[in-house]
């Protein structure tokens, strides 16, 4: 009977290849929205992902993610540096602030300032003397941080810091090492221009040390918005972490735990989580009308073939079965088309630098949507053939 389901479905081409398009589009939407949705999380907590060497990272009790942050008092350094198990520990200090370009345009720029003596976390330079120039007052490094355009300076010298009125349609390039910048009054030099990873939300970056960061940021009484710490060996990173809370009060967490805080805080806050959502609901409705129209159509125009069946004594629960195979190998064979297409458009868009990230749950999930969208459509068709009758044979219908 399986065989003879199969042969039904392969005899009628055009509508076979309307099943494989419609659960093809719906394997392939659905895993796609996810992946590069787990693309823009992995980008989330990209400034853990930068200092791999942190297994804890100490902060304000009410701090939840890297995105919304707080800052502590600066004796929290000290103080997790005197807990048992912590091999070092180094402050980063993060901010937001306008730079001023030369042209006299503005732009909103995340501050990062990394630890003065060990510069841990520097992004990887093209120029290996930038990482000591570092350490020089008002020195900064600028990335990207996943934007475009908003490393802009002008390309000629007549256009820069100019007085009166700001030069803005003017010639520009990308900002490179010995160009100048304005940080709230206060100069700031470029020494060189790095790839960092791209951030969600996109922004661009600028690095610096804490001592730069302190004297660029606007006043405040606290600087200090993160301790990283390294266990020592044998140390757990779990067990560390909770050693650091129980003696200073503060939050610890290890970069795994932190990394899955910040996914879970951009669930709760963010709007692009609705916006995927009801990226896969379309994709499912659209997914569901195309496969259960074609499947209904042609279920309908096979009545005859089943009236037949039943007449040669074929039960209603083993014409089920044929109808069921029937979807069951169209959504098997669009599962798999599904998937491969998408994992080749991962492939374009990584090269495009987009977030696209396939994790272990998106094909499993891609899957159990096409399974319920065929299973729904071969629901719909399956009530003309358990209404028939095989006396439809003999009327001529």
């Amino acid at each position: 009977m399986f065989r003879l389901a199969i042969r039904m479905l392969l005899g009628d081409r055009a509508k076979y290849a309307g099943l494989i398009f419609g659960i093809t589009f719906t394997s392939f939407l659905v895993t796609f929205a996810l992946s590069y949705f787990s693309g823009f999380m992995t980008w989330g907590f990209a400034l853990i992902s930068e200092h791999p060497y942190a297994d804890v990272w100490i902060m304000d009790p009410s701090v939840a993610s890297v995105e919304q942050t707080i800052n502590m008092p600066d004796a929290a350094l000290y103080r997790v540096r005197s807990v048992e198990g912590v091999r070092a520990a180094v402050p980063m200090t993060l901010g937001t602030t306008d730079i001023h370009f030369p042209n006299g345009s503005f732009q909103s720029y995340q501050i990062v300032g990394m630890d003065d003596a060990s510069l841990a976390g520097v992004p990887a330079t093209k120029n290996k003397a930038a990482t000591v120039l570092l350490r020089t007052p008002d020195a900064v490094l600028v990335s990207a941080g996943g934007t475009d355009g908003k490393l802009k300076t002008p390309s000629r010298r007549r256009d820069q810091w100019p007085y009166g009125r700001a030069h803005l349609d003017v010639p520009s390039r990308e900002l490179q090492a010995g160009d100048t910048l304005q940080i709230n009054d206060r100069r700031a030099l470029v020494v060189d221009n790095v790839q960092a990873l791209p951030r969600y939300p996109a922004r661009p970056l600028l690095y610096t040390t804490v001592a730069n960061a302190s004297r660029f940021l606007p006043s405040e009484r606290h600087r200090l918005t993160f301790v990283l710490a390294t266990a020592t060996p044998g140390t757990a990173p779990r067990e560390l972490a909770r050693r650091i809370e129980a003696r200073t009060g503060l939050r610890a967490r290890t970069a795994a735990d932190f990394k899955t805080d910040t996914v879970y805080w951009f669930l709760r806050n963010s709007e692009d989580v609705g916006d995927v959502a009801t990226m896969l609901f379309l994709a499912m409705i659209v997914g569901f009308g195309v496969t259960g129209v074609m499947l209904y159509i042609f279920t309908n125009e096979n009545l005859k073939q089943y009236a037949v069946l039943g007449a040669m004594g074929a039960t209603s629960k083993q014409l089920v079965h044929m109808l069921f195979a029937q979807a069951g190998l169209c959504a098997l064979l669009g599962t798999g088309l599904g998937l491969g297409l998408c994992s080749a458009a991962g492939k374009a868009f990584g090269a495009l630098h987009y977030p696209f990230r396939m994790m272990w749950f998106t094909p499993i999930f891609g899957m159990a949507m096409v399974t319920l969208v065929s299973l729904a459509a071969a629901l719909l068709s399956v009530r003309p053939v358990l209404k028939l009758s095989p006396a439809v044979v003999f009327a001529g219908r």
